[in-house]
């Protein structure tokens, strides 16, 4: 198995998005973060020979990451074309040897059908737009319908709430860790260059 900090190498070629919607919140996962939560996913048994799936994929960091690591097909699922274009040009950048399938679509309402036990990863919306309040939510409940086990990114102090709905669901938060998410300026209101917000990361066990 690859180290951490290679994946995390690997990770720096890709793309983010070229005309980002703030009201999609569309901030690019960093190389690192999505290196930590793609290496603790493989140590757990939850990549190699596995379906994984990346809700809301956007230019395809976290699906790149799985991509790396041996899984039998990672699936992208993103409602916007031109983050799947570009997507799809840091597949090639990336030269994973894993098949990747992008398909255009709302993660919330997923047009997908998976026989297999898989593994979700996600970067969901935090909600911090008025339009998307619950937005996390809405993934997780995508999540335990799709997948045995799965590994979100949410806003920090989100773990009661995580832990509720995961106990509502029959499923169990097995791990949790904090992490820094780096936001780098990109829209009008952001006033400094770059910021790190404190996130964290759960792995849930799915019925």
């Amino acid at each position: 198995m690859a180290t951490k900090r290679s994946l995390a190498t690997k990770l720096g070629v890709v793309a983010g998005f070229e005309r980002p919607d703030a009201a999609l919140e569309q901030y690019p996962t960093p190389p690192e973060l999505a290196a930590h939560v793609v290496h603790l996913a493989d140590l757990h048994g939850d990549v190699d020979g596995r379906t994984v799936i990346d809700l809301g994929a956007g230019t395809g960091m976290l699906a790149l990451a799985a991509a790396l690591r041996g899984p039998a097909r990672v699936v992208g699922l993103e409602l916007d074309g031109s983050a799947l274009a570009t997507a799809r040009a840091n597949e090639r950048r990336v030269a994973a040897s894993a098949p990747v399938h992008w398909v255009r679509g709302d993660a919330t309402r997923p047009p997908l059908a998976v026989a297999e036990p898989a593994t979700v990863v996600m970067n969901p919306p935090f909600g911090a737009q008025d339009g998307n309040r619950n937005a996390d939510r809405e993934f997780l409940a995508v999540a335990s319908d799709l997948a045995a086990v799965s590994y979100s990114v949410h806003n920090a102090g989100s773990q009661e709430f995580v832990e509720a709905f995961a106990a509502d669901e029959g499923g169990e938060v097995t791990h949790a860790f904090a992490a820094e998410f780096r936001i780098d300026a990109q829209f009008d209101h952001h006033t400094d260059a770059a910021r790190e917000i404190d996130t964290e990361v759960y792995r849930i066990e799915w019925e």
